[in-house]
């Protein structure tokens, strides 16, 4: 009986085993191996959020907590404070997109100062779809399509903003269409409210274009200009033309290099000349270890009769704005979405342009800022 059990077993295993292994060596007729597990389709609905708290300290300066009247990211001083706190959502299936995203901070206070207080807090609410391949139509509220930096700190390679990034837009509404032209060739044409600025201040519509051509993974090249008359509904037509270049290059894995310049003119009082302005700036950004980054950055700006600067219609008598400076920045990542950053900043002006209590005449201005920003 014993022997009958054993090869009634045996004859069992050698049936299963001829049933789950293959007999040939042909790998085509093997039994294949479990199917993987499907993977999940990506939601189209996003949630993003940032938040950028700082410190800073000017040098001999005693005109209280603001920082100059030309300064309006972390422009507060001898106070900690959060420079910009965003939250928001945004949906792209790849043919219809939108977002909406709100703020918060002294950069807030300082750059929608003039906006309706309903629109104060929105920092981006715009819908879009593709009307053909390759194109997309957005109309709502924003980022500027000029400039080499953007309002959120922890995406530029210096802690505190250029002078020329900080009076330029920072955000636009209005409609964006946006042709892909390659993989390197994006071009841009946009109908807007006006110069930075949500509502509407006079009856007119401005013009924007923009060109971003990326003929390598390390270089960046774009062009952006922007035409209207920005002056209030009660005041005479002063047409406003300006163009903003800059290009970018990873130079080496460790070494960026980016040199930006921008020039713009507008129509005098008398509408028989122009006021103009011209600035620009160079960045070395260098990675010294895994963690750890430092950003040298060379800059100037000249603005006839002070002219956006100081007045959007500045007047024959008003001085010229003349400042040159720099900057050195030193930034630590201990995670990927957490930045430390300290940087120290030096400029020099005419004319009295940093004048003080104690010093009138005084043409030198310098500060210290820290930051810690977290995204998520």
């Amino acid at each position: 009986m014993k022997n009958l059990l054993t090869l009634g077993f045996t004859l069992t295993t050698a049936v299963a085993l001829a049933q789950t292994t293959p007999t040939t060596s042909n790998p085509a007729l093997a039994v294949p191996p479990p199917a993987a597990p499907v993977q999940a389709t990506p939601s189209p609905l996003t949630y993003y959020g940032y938040v950028d708290g700082y410190y800073g300290y000017d040098i001999k300066y005693a005109n209280g907590n603001n920082r100059q009247p030309f300064l309006y990211s972390h422009n507060r001083q001898n106070e900690f404070a959060v420079n910009q706190a965003v939250i928001g959502v945004r949906y792209d299936d790849g043919k219809v997109r939108g977002a909406l995203g709100l703020h918060a901070g002294t950069y807030v206070s300082a750059n929608y100062a003039a906006e309706d207080p309903v629109l104060k807090n929105v920092y981006e609410a715009y819908a879009g779809f593709r009307p053909f391949e390759k194109a997309w139509l957005d109309l709502g509220i924003f980022g500027s399509h000029i400039g080499f930096e953007s309002a959120i700190s922890k995406d530029n390679w210096t802690l505190t903003r250029s002078l020329m990034a900080e009076n330029s837009p920072y955000y636009e509404s209005g409609a964006r269409f946006t042709y892909e032209v390659g993989p390197k060739l994006t071009l841009a044409g946009l109908v807007l409210n006006g110069w930075q600025n949500i509502r509407e201040t006079n009856q007119a519509k401005a013009l924007g274009t923009q060109i971003q051509w990326k003929p390598s993974d390390k270089l960046l090249i774009n062009s952006s200009t922007f035409y209207g008359n920005e002056q209030p509904t009660d005041a005479a037509r002063r047409r406003r033309y300006f163009h903003d270049f800059y290009i970018s290059h990873a130079t080496t894995d460790r070494l960026s290099l980016a040199l930006v310049f921008d020039v713009g003119k507008q129509q005098n009082e008398a509408n028989n000349g122009h006021d103009t302005w011209h600035t620009g700036a160079a960045f070395v950004k260098y990675k010294l270890a895994e963690q750890f980054s430092t950003t040298l950055r060379g800059e100037y700006y000249y603005a006839e009769r002070g002219m956006i600067i100081n007045s959007i219609k500045p007047v024959a008598t008003d001085a010229d704005f003349r400042v040159a400076g720099g900057s050195l920045n030193v930034d630590y990542a201990p995670a990927r979405n957490v930045v430390f950053r300290v940087e120290g900043r030096y400029l020099n002006g005419k004319n009295g342009i940093f004048a003080r209590p104690d010093n009138p005449g005084n043409n030198s201005y310098g500060n210290l800022t820290s930051s810690v920003a977290i995204s998520f």
